[in-house]
């Protein structure tokens, strides 16, 4: 409730702010995509807020994870348009040079959800700390096997292999948690523990999850563990593994979504790391707010390089030493 509670705050502060701002101000958003639940309640909450500030607002998108030109597109026409902020999850850094050419036009530049790795690219993240949303669920995994957890096949449906801040963040936290060594933390794959079957791309999709877990089981046909990026490609990891008869595999996730918590319940994800989308959006409005009335941008979180909007792991089948909450818990907070 304390999430949901937050966010209702920053509303109403934004709702006060109104008299400041003009109604020229403009923020923009640009997602990765318009289909993902979790960018369609991200552009929700960024409209409200923005709505509540009196500012304008307008959203743009990318087709698919990893899609930057639309999103270069998106940025120069915030750009033209004289916007205040823009609030971006970008699809890969090649983005970095519009948003620094934005910044260098007297706009505030908030990555939401996924940190670009060019410091200079944006002014904040607001964000999951998507390692630690990775360490919790294979902290999970590692526990709920116990003594089996030396004998794991475990599968890694990533987004691609791109190299994505979130994507390696939650991929080596996920590993780090279930005890398997990672020698660079900056890139996917560089671990060698046989445990491992392989990684594949999942374009973070129900369909890429089906083709991922499908290459997967062609490789090691007795995986009992599998780690996703998010929940889209987790239904798409179950489905490929009921169609080859697998029904006695873990599945972890991160999102936390409604859809995800529903699957929590049903028994076909394990465990899953919620993250708050609205919140990072409505939050990310506000500071553009208050940027746009007297030049204050936002600060880190304290011992941290971005602003963190908090994490839980969701899951029905608690494990000793990991901190969860329930599906009923999990559901009342779910995108929030």
């Amino acid at each position: 409730m304390k999430l949901k509670m937050k966010a209702l705050l920053g509303v109403a502060a934004l709702a006060m702010m109104a008299g400041t701002a003009s109604a020229a101000d403009l923020t923009c958003l640009i997602t990765k995509n318009n289909t993902n639940p979790f960018f369609v309640k991200m552009k929700e909450g960024a409209e409200a807020a923005a709505t509540a500030a009196g500012m304008d607002f307008q959203a743009y998108a990318g087709v698919t994870d990893g899609d930057a030109a639309p999103q270069i597109t998106a940025i120069e026409n915030c750009v033209a348009a004289g916007a205040k902020g823009i609030l971006i999850t970008p699809s890969n850094d090649s983005v970095g040079p519009a948003l620094i050419a934005a910044r260098a036009a007297g706009i505030l530049v908030i990555a939401l959800d996924t940190p670009l790795a060019d410091p200079e690219a944006q002014d904040m993240t607001f964000a999951t700390d998507n390692f630690q949303a990775g360490l919790l669920i294979g902290q999970w995994a590692a526990a709920t096997l116990g003594a089996e957890a030396a004998n794991a096949k475990i599968a890694m449906l990533d987004i691609n292999a791109d190299n994505i801040s979130v994507d390696v963040q939650r991929d080596t936290g996920f590993l780090v948690g279930f005890g398997i060594e990672v020698p660079d933390l900056s890139v996917m794959g560089s671990e060698t523990d046989p445990r491992v079957v392989g990684h594949e791309s999942s374009q973070a999709s129900v369909e890429g999850g089906v083709t991922a877990m499908e290459n997967l089981l062609a490789i090691e046909p007795n995986i009992n563990v599998v780690y996703t990026i998010n929940e889209p490609a987790a239904e798409g990891a179950y489905q490929a593994l009921q169609n080859a008869g697998k029904t006695d595999v873990l599945i972890v996730s991160v999102d936390g979504g409604c859809p995800g918590v529903a699957n929590v319940a049903s028994g076909v994800i394990g465990a899953t790391s919620q993250q708050y989308p609205l919140l990072m959006a409505s939050l990310g409005v506000e500071a553009i707010a208050k940027f746009a009335a007297d030049g204050t941008k936002p600060t880190a979180s304290e011992g941290l390089t971005f602003f963190n909007t908090g994490v839980n792991l969701v899951t029905d089948k608690p494990a000793a030493g990991v901190e969860s909450i329930d599906s009923a818990k999990g559901t009342e907070l779910c995108w929030g």
